[in-house]
């Protein structure tokens, strides 16, 4: 009978164990928070303009990269998570209420974009972002306390859900803020600023919704991003009122396959990183 070393059977389980775990699905959502705003003198603007974002635009400069397939990628294994951290910093030390109020939505765009690119370096590699914290019911890093501005701790879920949807009730959040997934609107490429701010998020709301990640229309069936049904009370609260929000920014080919459309027919999400 052949006798076998414990260490080595434990050794051998525990491997196996990260190897499943690391080949597992990632968990899925099924539901999102709602726009509700949070303690804190959020609503409350001035009239100064943006602060420095020229370190953030440099950090994109070199590690955003646009696939053939039209998403953004970004190159977390050579990126510098103290050069990303330092930015962050520079942002916690900002009081918002003086920005106008464009300048305070690209600056908390701009950091929960950075808090989001800080998060994956701090776990890199990582196969996709629900695998960082969380639970098993509440996957991903988005309750975390992982900011503070004007004296109150912040969530990734604070900025978007708490302050940026319920302040500025406009559905084109959703197209600024980005979770290191590939199903998600692509990380701008510049730093947000209040200059182009409106034209900007029409912008990146015609890239999204004109790539098969945002609609796509195949036999005469719809199928979109999740996003559309996560958040669909940001746009419109109904089936055709997200179907009139795509075709607000559909381009012609889209626009003539929505014709006669008035219900989706699915939705999907690749959560799988957005790595270049």
């Amino acid at each position: 009978m052949t006798r076998h070393d414990p260490m080595l059977t434990r050794r051998a389980a525990l491997m196996f164990a990260a190897t499943a775990a690391a080949l597992a699905p990632a968990p899925r959502v099924e539901a999102a928070p709602r726009s509700e705003l949070i303690d804190g003198p959020w609503q409350r603007f001035g009239n100064g303009g943006d602060p420095d974002h020229a370190a953030w635009d440099a950090i994109l400069s070199r590690h955003l990269r646009l696939g053939s397939d039209g998403v953004a990628l970004f190159d977390y294994a050579g990126a510098s998570l103290p050069e990303v951290t330092a930015y962050v910093t520079t942002l916690e030390a900002v009081d918002p209420t003086s920005l106008s109020r464009d300048a305070a939505f690209a600056y908390w765009a701009n950091l929960y974009n950075a808090v989001t690119i800080q998060v994956v370096l701090e776990n890199w590699p990582v196969s996709s972002i629900l695998r960082i914290g969380g639970s098993l019911f509440s996957p991903g890093p988005w309750k975390d306390k992982r900011t503070t501005v004007a004296g109150v701790a912040l969530s990734l879920d604070d900025i978007e859900h708490g302050i940026l949807r319920p302040v500025w009730g406009d559905a084109r959040v959703h197209y600024a803020v980005n979770c290191a997934s590939i199903g998600c609107p692509n990380l701008k490429a510049t730093s947000w600023r209040a200059a182009e701010l409106s034209s900007a998020l029409d912008a990146a709301a015609r890239d999204y919704v004109n790539h098969p990640r945002g609609a796509q229309v195949s036999g005469g069936s719809l199928r979109v991003s999740s996003i559309y049904d996560w958040f669909q009370a940001d746009f419109g609260g109904t089936d055709s009122g997200v179907i009139s929000h795509l075709r607000q920014y559909a381009a012609p080919d889209l626009a003539a396959q929505l014709a006669g459309i008035n219900r989706i027919a699915g939705d999907d999400y690749d959560w799988n990183i957005n790595a270049a």
